[in-house]
């Protein structure tokens, strides 16, 4: 990947549709492909990726802004080359402005400059602590599931993103078959494209059917990817295809990265 970080932000227009589990499961495929990935939780008011992954966050991001831990004291090891940057329940982070302390931590953040992926899992909806971490990343992921008000904020997600981007990634969750999938993801093409411009480009990068075995793995905070299903493989499918588009595009770009991102959102 030329060590040029990429950073893909997981969204959904609502919570309920699987978004934090993906994100895990996700990251976890990209690292078992080879790739170096860490986890940053952005999903303010429930970072909760820390239980998903059983490890115990004893300090978060809002820590190193503070100038009470340094970067390397909050990252956890959850395999060698797969990491999670904790985050923090409520929005201080985005209310941080001591330029000493942001100086110090974006000098912290070489320690991943040979991250390949930076997932970031924010939270649900289009408030602005969301959008903030939205338009920092360089990829953004919508997650949606079947339901008529998840395929709707979906929508309103797509259109305001498109203020900003001409390109979207779709996954559709908890859908029955691929059919179903397929039919969501033209319906929203057609009507983005129709209303908002045929310029805009939303692609689908893949889907999980609904399935016992995700719900079972969530409930015993594991991951579903660790295990051989059918569900695992087509998340691994989705990795695959996610590293291969952005493989592509980072042969052309030189402006992406891990400092590029935390400096966006922190000048907010």
């Amino acid at each position: 990947m030329g060590n040029i970080t990429k950073v893909i932000a997981i969204t959904s227009g609502k919570g309920g549709v699987g978004k934090s589990t993906i994100s895990a499961n996700l990251a976890y495929a990209l690292y078992k492909l080879g790739f170096k990935v860490a986890l940053f939780d952005a999903d303010i008011g429930l970072a909760n990726l820390d239980i998903l992954l059983k490890v115990k966050a004893k300090k978060t991001i809002l820590d190193v802004l503070k100038g009470k831990a340094e970067f390397k004291d909050i990252v956890l090891t959850i395999e060698n080359g797969f990491y999670l940057i904790p985050g923090e329940s409520g929005d201080e982070i985005l209310n941080f402005d001591d330029k000493e302390i942001y100086d110090k931590f974006i000098e912290g953040l070489k320690l991943f400059n040979d991250l390949d992926f930076l997932i970031v899992d924010t939270g649900a909806g289009i408030d602005k602590q969301v959008q903030i971490f939205l338009d920092a990343a360089d990829e953004v992921v919508i997650v949606t599931a079947p339901e008529p008000t998840s395929i709707t904020d979906s929508y309103t997600m797509i259109k305001i993103l498109s203020k900003k981007r001409k390109r979207l990634f779709l996954l559709l969750n908890l859908v029955d078959n691929q059919k179903e999938a397929n039919l969501i993801y033209q319906k929203l093409s057609k009507v983005a494209k129709e209303n908002i411009s045929p310029d805009l480009v939303i692609q689908l990068i893949g889907f999980l059917k609904r399935d016992k075995k995700i719900q079972k793995a969530s409930l015993s905070r594991t991951l579903f990817s660790r295990e051989n299903s059918h569900s695992s493989k087509q998340i691994f499918l989705i990795a695959k295809k996610l590293a291969h588009i952005l493989e592509r595009k980072v042969l052309m770009e030189n402006e992406t990265g891990l400092n590029r991102f935390f400096k966006k959102i922190l000048k907010f």
